[in-house]
């Protein structure tokens, strides 16, 4: 494993050295780029120089037990050996994991998608639920948040809404939560106390600032119309809103959240650029789906992925048959130990896959 990370180990020292010289400091582009490589690779640096540590400390005890005579001083030098060589496992571990190849899209900011499925109105409060959910994880992270667009119902529910998260590594935790969310709980509406089933779909899509495809002004339908909703006087007296349809594909997307229509176009633009590239990556992934054993992490909103069960105060996702009895807290925002969980199982099916090729 030492042989692996000391290169890694050498281009961090290097990387150290470039990013604290005048000349690149005042080129504010590389700069950038070469302190996102440095802190890629950080933590694999600090994981080699701990076990270079633990390594060396191992061959001197082992040097000592060979010599030594006293069956006392041996029992501490071989309790110490014991000791090191599970700390060596545990970092061999960790780094394996730490060199996985990494998703391109893990440090982007997102943009994230609620609308109801089936379910009615039922659906589409619980679709408001579930997207304050993900705006109080995202203040627990210190992330900001932009609506970008949306809808609501008489009810206080959500036709639709999308927002955008920015923040550090926000892809790479958000990513898990794209698919189908299923509700089983008793709607206020209902007077015979009976459980109902709705599903909302969560959309989560990589910001793309920089895209590999043309966007051709001539494949653009951009039309503008009044905002609605909350905005005091200015609602709905100037044509501010914006909505662009992609003709060749379909795509429609739309930002009424800014008084500006200039500022509303540059969002939609954004997120036209999200759901581009969503497109086109998702009919490369097709032909290698089929041979996927798990959805975690490929962003696949085909299928059901979690299940929020009321009455019995359980959140069950179904991709790792995992569950917690949080509900209260857990829409709430407290989702980090099911993504953690979620992380975890991604990164076994990844080494797993390592290990068969």
């Amino acid at each position: 494993m030492l042989e692996q990370t000391e290169k890694i180990k050498k281009r961090y020292d290097e990387l150290t050295e470039l990013v604290v010289n005048p000349e690149i400091i005042a080129d504010n582009k590389r700069w950038q780029k070469l302190v996102k490589e440095r802190n890629s690779i950080e933590e694999i640096a600090e994981c080699h120089d701990q076990l270079l540590k633990l390594t060396k400390n191992l061959e001197e005890s082992e040097k000592v037990v060979a010599t030594e005579k006293d069956p006392e001083m041996l029992a501490i030098f071989r309790e110490d050996i014991d000791s090191t060589k599970e700390e060596i496992k545990n970092l061999n571990e960790k780094i394996q994991i730490l060199l996985l190849p990494k998703d391109e899209n893990d440090d982007k900011n997102v943009i994230l998608e609620v609308r109801p499925a089936a379910g009615g109105e039922e659906a589409s409060l619980f679709a408001s639920t579930l997207m304050n959910m993900y705006i109080r994880y995202a203040e627990r992270n210190n992330w900001k948040t932009e609506v970008n667009e949306l809808e609501e119902t008489e009810l206080g529910g959500l036709k639709q809404c999308s927002i955008t998260i920015k923040g550090t590594n926000v892809f790479s935790k958000l990513k898990y939560e794209s698919g189908v969310h299923r509700v089983q709980r008793v709607p206020e509406t209902e007077s015979q106390g009976r459980v109902h089933t709705s599903t909302v779909t969560v959309a989560v899509l990589p910001e793309i600032e920089e895209v590999d495809f043309e966007i051709l002004d001539k494949d653009l339908r951009v039309d503008t119309y009044r905002s609605s909703g909350a905005g005091g006087q200015h609602i709905n007296k100037t044509d501010s809103a914006i909505r662009i349809t992609h003709l060749p594909t379909g795509i429609v997307v739309a930002c009424q959240d800014e008084r500006s229509q200039i500022k509303n176009r540059e969002k939609a633009m954004n997120l036209l650029k999200a759901k581009l590239y969503d497109f086109y990556k998702t009919q490369i992934d097709s032909e290698y789906s089929a041979n996927r054993k798990s959805q975690v992490g490929t962003g696949d909103r085909s299928e059901r992925i979690r299940t929020y069960n009321y009455p019995q105060g359980r959140i069950t996702d179904h991709r790792i048959n995992y569950s917690v009895f949080n509900m209260s807290s857990f829409l709430d925002g407290d989702i980090e130990e099911m993504i953690q969980e979620l992380q975890k199982f991604d990164q076994k099916q990844k080494l797993e896959n390592l290990s068969l090729n």
